[in-house]
């Protein structure tokens, strides 16, 4: 089967490089990639936003199935475009109407209310409403969350320590700091716990469970700092024990399936639960229409079995969760960034050599481009670096050696990725 992957991160290399192991590939095409997975498959250097140019190269190249990385084309109906001129396609990824859950955090909110979704207690406000987000945010304490309603790239929550930080953050994304993504806000209560992902694969009827992971956000070690898009992530989790996980298949998972049906929303992808654990009870963040990035990189090289065979079961409606086989190694994903990350960064930064890499190692490309022949850094996360090893400890040491290892300036990454977990 020959198979079109959405993307050009992380997430998309991690991914491309899993298809690229398995039996039933014919060819791997992918839209735009990066010079990482131009190894793996041919790259399609164009925007992804044109959905015409897309339909004529699943013509021209006698795609099977597209599978949709990130979460902008989702949002934008691509799904939904592809689904109508080729009715046979197998389509890895909701269309717009499902990738609500992620598109608008005020929907997603509504809908866990909906259906009985345990989650934390919100309200929305719009641009002219920013008195009584300020007045709802004093109501419910410190810290304040605060959400953009639209996609701003993983950067759009804002956990607010103060009064002051809580009344120029709401007036700040009001005014425009997240453009259209957060002409509407969702202020909610901080909850208290330990956060971690959960991954489904899912045709709207069945789904099978991926191997669970934890990410970090913050720029800073101790999870101190703004924001980012991920600066790395752990499989397995530690407390996600068989207990806890009964827990989100019957409070989460499965009332959120029910919900999609009830609601008349088809959906056909993968769903990713941004979970916290709040005394041992699991409670929603946030819901991602996809995979999460830097978590696919640990997560898909811990995953055994085939994921285009398990691709391929989604669309034929034969999901069979005793057919996914998961190491029992540890995997830490760190990820180096450019100098200035989360905020203004320069990119073009000569990279050096790249070490050579053991089985158990892997380099996945997040920013990184091509000129003249010498890999340059383009964005703000540049490198996911991912390994193995035989506990969580292991795989976090030969994680930060092979990070030394890599060199370009201004290069950053955190040393404490699971810090919290030891």
């Amino acid at each position: 089967m020959n198979v079109l992957l959405i993307g050009s991160g992380g997430r998309e290399h991690a991914l491309a490089w899993k298809l690229s192991r398995s039996p039933l590939l014919g060819q791997l095409f992918i839209w735009p990639g990066n010079p990482g997975t131009a190894s793996l498959g041919e790259n399609i250097p164009l925007p992804v936003d044109d959905h015409r140019a897309v339909s004529d190269l699943i013509h021209q190249k006698g795609i099977g199935m597209v599978i949709c990385g990130p979460e902008a084309p989702l949002a934008d109906g691509l799904m939904d475009f592809l689904a109508d001129r080729h009715p046979d396609l197998a389509l890895i990824g909701p269309g717009r109407s499902g990738a609500r859950l992620e598109s608008s955090k005020e929907f997603a909110k509504e809908f866990m209310l909906r259906h009985g979704i345990p989650t934390a207690r919100y309200r929305s406000f719009g641009s002219r409403e920013a008195e009584e987000a300020i007045s709802f945010a004093r109501s419910l304490g410190l810290p304040a969350v605060i959400k953009a309603d639209g996609l701003a790239a993983g950067k759009g929550v804002v956990i607010a320590q103060t009064r002051e930080e809580t009344e120029t953050e709401i007036r700040a994304m009001l005014e425009g700091r997240f453009g259209q993504a957060s002409e509407r806000l969702v202020i909610e209560e901080f909850l208290s716990g330990i956060e971690f992902s959960v991954f489904v694969l899912t045709n709207g009827d069945q789904y099978i469970l991926l191997p669970e992971a934890k990410d970090y956000k913050r720029i800073g070690e101790g999870d101190t700092g703004p924001n980012t898009g991920g600066m790395g992530s752990v499989s397995p989790v530690p407390f996600a024990d068989a207990a806890l996980m009964d827990k989100v298949r019957d409070r989460i998972i499965e009332p959120t399936l029910r919900g999609l049906k009830q609601d008349g929303i088809p959906y056909r992808g993968f769903i990713f639960f941004g979970l916290i654990r709040v005394q041992g009870d699991p409670f929603v963040i946030e819901y991602n229409c996809r995979m999460g990035d830097p978590e696919t990189e640990s997560v898909m090289i811990r995953l055994e079995s085939d994921l285009l065979q398990h691709c391929l079961d989604c669309h034929q409606n034969e999901l069979n969760p005793g057919s996914v086989r998961v190491s029992s190694s540890h995997a830490a994903t760190i990820c180096l960034v450019s100098g200035g990350y989360p905020g203004d960064f320069e990119k073009g930064k000569k990279i050096e050599a790249l070490p050579q890499t053991q089985p158990e190692e892997h380099i996945f490309f997040s920013g990184v481009s091509s000129k003249d022949g010498q890999l340059v850094t383009s964005g703000g996360r540049v490198f996911a670096v991912s390994c193995l090893g035989q506990d969580q400890l292991a795989a976090l040491d030969q994680a930060n050696r092979l990070a030394d290892l890599i060199q370009f300036e201004g290069k950053y990454f955190r040393r404490d990725i699971g810090f919290d977990l030891k």
